[in-house]
Order: structure tokens, then sequence, then C-alpha cells
């Protein structure tokens, strides 16, 4: 936005006599009668401005402070890492680390832990309020059974990206909207928010042909929209790997949350299996909780092979070393350092991880979904998880956070 300021201007010139005359004479008219009352001054108290919003922050810490670090198979986070330079090394200040990265073939714990001493400075995670704990969930890759022809068993669609959803970019004009992408649909002339849940639920046109298969359960592809990708093993015996395409641009709502608040489970079983069993035993009132998350995640089809799903900067996460966060605290591809508990459990999960991915669900300071990979024990972890945790930020030496 533009100001404007207003600037007055005045010119002096040289008195006259005739003016100096007529100055006297208003003066002596002055002096026969009561000067009026001046008026009391107006007192303009200073223009108060809104307090500054409190944000997340990242504090500069000692190697010494993270608990775990020591004990850490840091080895194990290394291919993640090399992984991650493939878009770190091209940006400003993460040239050098990476390349050095490129140069070390070994896998010895001692050496890469010595890396990172050396190549690195921890940056403690502050939440908003002023604390270090912060809620870590966790995700994974799951399989589902599905179909490439919609059928009476097979009536649920996974859907590729509408024709018509928008995504709008402002950055161009407001720089502080980088990272905020609006999305939705036109209305004749107007942008107008792109449909809710219930609404593609309910067969929208624009999204017919769009299918990229089918499945089963709708409480399967609900979660599989949650997770962000996933395989669907087809009627044929061939197996489909699908992931993240975009989203239909409402926030996401917790229906685990919702189904507390209405009594229908306790905070201990609102867990990925709790859910589902819930489902499972009310079909009657399953649609109303799922319509609660407008949110709509729309896929594509990846291709097969032994890596994992592709993460939010592009590349495959690593089962028990990928991690998302809130890319708004968190430099997406940074090594973070983890420490929590495992799921359900007071055991040390204290990990080297890589931000590699992010969430709709996934937003404050410390604040982490820890990939758990592929499959039916991985589900079981994820689903299970819900702990507290603390999180460092590892930066290359002379980085400095932004907005630090």
């Amino acid at each position: 936005m533009s100001m404007v300021r207003r600037v007055a201007r005045s010119a002096a010139g040289q008195r006259s006599g005739l003016a100096a005359g007529l100055a006297l004479a208003v003066a002596l008219a002055a002096c026969a009668t009561k000067p009026p009352l001046a008026p009391p001054p107006v007192v303009t108290a200073p223009e108060q401005k809104p307090p500054a919003e409190a944000k997340p922050r990242l504090l500069a810490d000692g190697w010494s402070n993270l608990p775990g670090w020591q004990a850490d198979a840091v080895e194990e986070a290394w291919p993640a890492f090399l992984k991650s330079c493939r878009v770190l090394a091209n940006r400003e200040g993460w040239r050098q680390a990476c390349d050095r990265s490129a140069a070390l073939h070994a896998r010895d714990r001692d050496q890469v832990r010595t890396f990172f001493a050396q190549q690195f400075t921890p940056w403690r995670v502050i939440n908003a309020d002023g604390t270090d704990t912060g809620l870590i969930t966790g995700y994974y890759e799951p399989l589902i059974r599905g179909s490439l022809v919609g059928s009476a068993r097979y009536r649920y669609p996974i859907y590729g990206v509408p024709d018509d959803l928008l995504t709008i970019d402002l950055a161009d004009v407001y720089p502080q909207l980088k990272g905020l992408r609006l999305r939705g649909k036109l209305d004749g002339r107007k942008v107008v928010p792109y449909d809710d849940r219930k609404r593609i639920d309910g067969g929208g046109t624009a999204l017919a042909g769009r299918e990229i298969a089918w499945t089963d359960d709708v409480l399967d592809l609900f979660f599989l929209q949650v997770q962000g990708s996933g395989r669907v093993k087809l009627d044929n015996g061939e197996v489909l790997r699908i992931g993240y395409a975009d989203q239909n641009g409402h926030p996401y709502r917790s229906i685990g949350k919702l189904l507390v608040e209405r009594g229908e489970l306790t905070i201990e079983q609102a867990s990925l299996q709790g859910i589902k069993a819930w489902g499972k035993k009310n079909p009657e009132k399953l649609k109303d909780v799922l319509d609660y998350n407008a949110s709509y995640v729309f896929f594509r089809e990846l291709p097969s092979g032994p890596d994992g799903p592709l993460g939010a900067m592009g590349v495959p996460l690593t089962a028990g070393r990928s991690v998302a966060i809130d890319p708004a605290t968190v430099p997406l591809g940074a090594p973070i350092f983890l420490a929590t508990t495992f799921p359900n459990s007071s055991r040390t999960l204290a990990r080297l991880m890589l931000a590699q991915d992010t969430g709709g669900a996934i937003k404050g300071g410390v604040r982490a979904d820890f990939f758990w990979g592929f499959g039916g024990e991985a589900g079981s972890q994820a689903g299970r998880m819900r702990q507290q945790g603390r999180m460092w930020v590892l930066l290359p030496n002379g980085v400095t956070p932004p907005g630090n």
C-alpha cells in the first residue's frame, strides 16, 4: 500500500509599511476589548501500533543440549540428507555443506556426526508462546484395495486434479504471502472457493473422468487423503502407486478431535485404528463426521520403485528419517534433530531427521509428523503416535534463520 504525505508550503515576503500599519491598528483594537478565551490545547495521543503477533522462532543452541545426539545412529539419516541436498545445494548458504557431503563417501557414524558438528549450528525451535515442546504425530504410506473400473463394490473414486481447480499465487504482488496459495474456481467472472468434501462426494460434474481408480472402503479413501500418498492393490493383482497432487483449499479439521468432543471416543481411542473401528460400528453417522473435514486431496499416479513416496520438496521420503514440518518455521529440506518418545510409550526416540514434507494439519513451531514408512506395521506405529517432543533445526554455519 502507498502512503500519501501532505507537504504544507509557505512563502515569506518583506513587510511593507502599509502592512505594518494595519498590524498596529489591529493590535490597538484588540486592546480595547476583552480578548476571547483561547481554546484549550488539543492533546493528541501518540499513534499506537498494535503489538506484533508472536511467532515461532529459532534460538541458537549448543550440540551438548541435544538429548541423545551422541547415541543416535546418525549414519542412517545420511542417504536422506543427500537427497535433500539435491534441492538445498541451489539455495544460498547451503552449497558448501552439500558439496562437502558429496565428497564424504564413508558411512561411518563418527564421520557423519563430525561432519554435522563442523558444518552446522543447531537452532532450538521455540513456539509462539515461548515454550519448546509440542505435538509429534505419525503418518505412513498405506495399502488399500481398488480397481481401475468403478462398480457396485468399488464405488468410491480416487480423483486426480479437476480441470476447473484454480491455484492462485499472490507472492509476486504481496511478498509477505510467499508460500501461501489460494485455491478456487470460476463462477462467471468471480473466483469462488472450490467445492468442499461434502459437495465433491456428491458427484461434481467437473470431476467426472478424473478418476484414477476406485476403492471399496470410504474410510480407507479418507485416510489415504490424510496420509497424502499410498498404494492401491488392484483387483487384477497389480499395484498402483499414487501421491499428493493438489488440494481443494479448505482447511484440514480433525475428525478424531470431533469424535472426542461429541463423546463418541476418548482421547486414548482417537487413533487411526480407533476411528476406523468406530466408523465400522456407526455407518449411519460416518458421512456426517467425514464431511466435517472439508479438506479434500487430489492425487497423481507415481512410478513404482523401492524408494518411499515423494514429499513436498520433491524427493523420496525415508522411513524413520523423514518428517513433515511447517515450512513457515522450519526450512523445507533442512536436517532437524527430534527428541520425543515412541508411540504410546515413554521410551526415548531421539533422531537426526530430514524435514522433507509438509501437511495440512502440521502448523506451528514444535509440530512434526514422523514418517514411519509403508505397510501395516508402519500404519500401526503412525496411528498410535501422539507424543510430546522438542526439535532443533540444523543450519549451515553462517546461515541465519528467516525472521531472526
